[in-house]
């Protein structure tokens, strides 16, 4: 068991929105408050609901309208457009903080809200209805955050899609969802580069597109439009209202084999995105949460609602956030609350880029995409004196399932609760209750997905469970509980291996290999071999940048730590050095795509 970096103090303590919570539910610690928040969900979201400050045209006339754990039927009677919360309070906060060649700018609540009435001024004068599909297809920007409020301010859902995607990649999530037209941008700058953007969602058939010009975007189809001429001129709206159920965004599962999962949004989810954000993250009115991300995972809209919702401002970086540019940014903009992947770490951790940084404002760091490494967090935490709050969740929860909060030590890559809301369980291979295993949610909860658009919900998170008393929803990460009852993540069933006769994770053999010296990051894939029999273990490691690799030897290094730490039966087949390692939007290692290049 790892021992804990950082402890809170009494003031962290007094301040956390944890310990007020729990002092107006009259609970003495975490531990109580969590368990009435699964004991009683309706008073857990209405208390939740009321200190969000959720605004509605029509109040619910009750939080929970149906015991079906399927189809809780929440907020029954509401009207409301979810956009309003976002705008509540002081319109004078500053509501974004964003840097624009090279120098920090802010925008206020007011000045947002104006932007996103001219969008969806420009949405409703284009013949765009309620209910249309509206693609964004950009970097994370002001742009992209008037864009997505704008098109749920008038009604309309709100296609995510990566920029980082090729144009084949792009065009299947179009196909997917027939939107009406797409927001995008002529190119995007990144670490010295310019990358086509208006030209791949082009290519990808977007047929109508509203084109943000970043620089000189030379000529439009016809059946394009400028985003100035596109906006309209009243900087006032009157947002679409509609019922708590009603779709507002659809998202894409990672999708690293086949058609990716469709899932939408309701008004319900982000509801569920700002009460982790105020309960995990420990979110402020005032403060300054930044995230690198994009709206293609759920990151980015999660970042939208977390922040502004909390009366907090996102910051909003425009470039790669492992130069020293983004370091700058971080202390510039006055960032409290920070959000990474674990390669982003891992690769801050190998250069000397925050050398000389001043994070000292920097209070909460939270990590979410894939299972960290322990001494890449320890490293982190120790340099900021910040408690690493690790946040697992998904695109169809809204959020989180397992956290950590302010109030409690911060161990490197462990997670100290399931999420306020929501209890979890973790079931063996015969179906029994366990310590390591597949982890099941019990629900229901605010956020949890309750359609697919391309497959049968029920079929996915439903169908052929284990035997329980408890209602089970099915997720598909594995999970350790360890003595102290924390949790440990083990990643996903999918990426379980059958090496020598036993199963282990993928997360289990690269935590082990990863110390090797000299390797940034690494990936664990079970490989069959061409004339049948028994998989075999091959890991693919990206040297550190100024690290010469030497494959046997790191072959040598791995082996006797996995024997040592894990199994003498888990053999390695091979060793491979690459130059990094291929990723979906949300930064999960694609396994897959590495076990089918193989070819030794």
């Amino acid at each position: 068991m790892e021992a804990a970096v950082w402890t809170p103090d009494p003031a962290t303590i007094e301040r956390a929105n944890v310990t007020s919570l729990a002092r107006a539910q009259s609970l003495q610690g975490v531990e109580a408050l969590y368990r009435w928040s699964t004991d009683d969900r309706v008073g857990y979201w209405s208390a939740m609901i009321e200190r969000l400050g959720i605004v509605f045209e029509t109040p619910p006339r009750a939080i929970r309208g149906s015991a079906d754990p399927q189809s809780p039927d929440w907020l029954p009677g509401a009207r409301l457009n979810i956009v309003e919360s976002c705008f509540a309070g002081d319109a004078d906060r500053v509501a974004i903080v964003y840097q624009r060649a090279g120098a920090i700018h802010e925008m206020s609540v007011r000045e947002l809200r104006s932007s996103v009435a001219r969008f969806a001024a420009g949405y409703a004068a284009e013949g765009f209805r309620p209910g249309d599909h509206v693609a964004v297809a950009m970097a994370m920007s002001v742009e992209a955050v008037v864009a997505y409020l704008g098109i749920i301010t008038a009604g309309g859902v709100v296609v995510s899609i990566a920029d980082s995607f090729a144009a084949e990649e792009i065009a299947i999530r179009l196909a997917l969802t027939e939107p009406v037209a797409t927001v995008t941008q002529d190119h995007i700058e990144r670490a010295g580069k310019s990358l086509p953007m208006y030209d791949k969602v082009v290519a990808a058939g977007g047929e109508r597109c509203i084109v943000v010009a970043a620089g000189d975007p030379g000529e439009l189809r016809p059946s394009d439009v400028r985003w100035q001429s596109f906006l309209g001129d009243s900087e006032r709206f009157e947002p679409v209202v509609a019922e708590p159920g009603d779709e507002i965004n659809i998202l894409f599962s990672s999708g690293t084999t086949g058609d990716p999962k469709v899932i939408p949004w309701t008004q319900l989810t982000p509801i569920k995105a700002a009460a982790d954000g105020h309960l995990h993250q420990d979110i402020h009115p005032g403060e300054v949460v930044a995230w690198p991300t994009n709206l293609g995972w759920m990151m980015g809209p999660w970042l939208i609602y977390a922040s502004l919702i909390n009366g907090a401002a996102m910051a909003l970086h425009d470039d790669a956030p492992t130069g020293r540019s983004f370091v700058e940014f971080v202390e510039g903009a006055g960032v409290t609350m920070l959000g990474v992947v674990p390669s982003l770490v891992a690769s801050w951790r190998t250069t000397d880029v925050l050398d000389g940084a001043d994070w000292s404002r920097v209070r909460v760091v939270s990590s979410t995409g894939e299972a960290s490494n322990a001494e890449d967090y320890r490293w982190f935490m120790e340099r900021l004196g910040a408690p690493m709050i690790e946040y697992c969740g998904g695109t169809e929860i809204g959020g989180g399932y397992v956290s950590g909060t302010v109030v409690e030590p911060a161990v490197p890559s462990t997670f100290t609760m399931p999420a306020f809301g929501l209890d979890v369980v973790i079931l063996d291979d015969e179906g029994e209750t366990a310590d390591h295993g597949e982890l099941f949610l019990v629900p229901p909860s605010i956020g949890l997905s309750e359609v697919l658009l391309n497959q049968d919900h029920g079929d996915v998170y439903y169908a052929s469970l284990p035997a329980s008393d408890l209602p089970l929803r099915r997720h598909g990460d594995r999970m350790e509980r360890l003595e102290n009852g924390s949790y440990r993540a083990q990643g996903r069933v999918d990426d379980t291996m059958n090496l020598g006769g036993i199963k282990v994770s993928a997360a289990e053999i690269e935590r082990a290999a990863g110390a090797a010296p000299g390797v940034s990051e690494l990936a664990a894939v079970a490989v069959p071999p061409a004339g049948g029999g028994p998989s075999r273990l091959v890991i693919f490691a990206v040297p550190d940048a100024t690290f010469t690799p030497d494959v046997a030897t790191w072959r040598s290094q791995m082996q006797v730590a996995i024997t040592a730490e894990l199994n003498p039966l888990f053999k390695i087949h091979d060793v491979v050095a690459v130059e990094d390692l291929p990723r979906t939007a949300s930064q999960k290692v694609m396994r897959r795509q590495l076990r089918g290049e193989y070819r030794r």
